[in-house]
């Protein structure tokens, strides 16, 4: 059965929720990174979670946006510097302007997208809103980054990605929610099917900056069925082994390659690394 579903303070949407996939009585995590980030996708579990988390670390609402403007950067990077044209979003979260065919279409319109979730929130509002250029395409699959053979045997991941030729492996965001020993080993499977000269962006929590108030924000996802792992520089380089760090090498995300009009932001109030590596 499906049903149209609206949440609490959400906007319109576009297609219906299979009603025994809407759980809305727990937070989920993207729809907390979208109340916290401004945006109108969330229940009030979600908005009782963010503010529970802003009030422990106040700085959390700049984090996020650092997160978020290091994959339009990672993004914008392999389109024009590297030549890719051919991007897999793991854990895609809530649209949010600009998304990441959206950036790479600017420098190239036949870019191609495909997004993955799990959310049914999150995959109704993608194929609603997520639409590409006129050269170019996206596809969504539903799947968990916990288990990638569904996501590599999908038809969107056959169809749409071309594996003669590289492709970006966005990873942002969500490797705080993957447990050792898991984390290693779901990237590398990520990676496997993907041809020589691919690359993989990944951001990854760490409480190394803040350790108190990033420990404190951990402990409320964590209340909420939500553990995460803050990984330590030297565990964050580890995710990389194998590849090639293209310069600057793993920073935190603010310091990666920043815009020449990027906000000035203090270190302590990000809990994130992050690094573009090749294949």
């Amino acid at each position: 059965m499906v049903v149209p579903v609206r949440p609490e303070g959400a906007g319109e949407l576009e297609q219906g929720y299979p009603v025994d996939r809407i759980d809305t009585g727990t937070a989920h995590s993207a729809r907390v990174y979208d109340y916290i980030l401004g945006g109108k996708d969330h229940y009030a579990v979600d908005r009782e979670a963010g503010d529970a988390m802003c009030r422990e670390w106040p700085a959390l609402p700049v984090h996020m946006r650092a997160n978020r403007k290091f994959m339009h950067r990672a993004a914008r990077y392999l389109a024009r510097e590297e030549g890719v044209g051919q991007f897999l979003d793991i854990g895609t979260g809530l649209p949010t302007s600009p998304n990441l065919h959206e950036v790479v279409q600017q420098v190239r319109p036949d870019a191609r997208a495909v997004y993955v979730d799990n959310d049914p929130i999150v995959l109704t509002h993608a194929r609603a809103l997520l639409t590409g250029s006129a050269q170019g395409r996206t596809a969504y699959v539903d799947a968990d980054m916990r288990d990638p053979e569904a996501i590599i045997g999908s038809a969107q991941f056959q169809e749409l990605l071309d594996l003669r030729q590289p492709v970006g492996l966005m990873i942002i965001g969500i490797l705080h929610f993957i447990l050792p020993p898991d984390d290693h080993s779901l990237v590398r499977r990520l990676l496997e099917p993907l041809p020589a000269g691919s690359f993989v962006a990944m951001t990854i929590g760490t409480a190394d900056f803040a350790p108190r108030e990033v420990g404190r924000v951990a402990d409320e996802y964590a209340l909420r069925g939500m553990p995460m792992k803050l990984r330590t520089r030297t565990e964050a380089e580890a995710l990389f082994d194998g590849l090639e760090l293209v310069a600057p090498g793993l920073t935190q995300v603010h310091h990666w390659r920043p815009d020449a009009d990027q906000e000035k932001v203090d270190d302590r109030d990000i809990a994130m690394y992050g690094g573009v590596a090749r294949k």
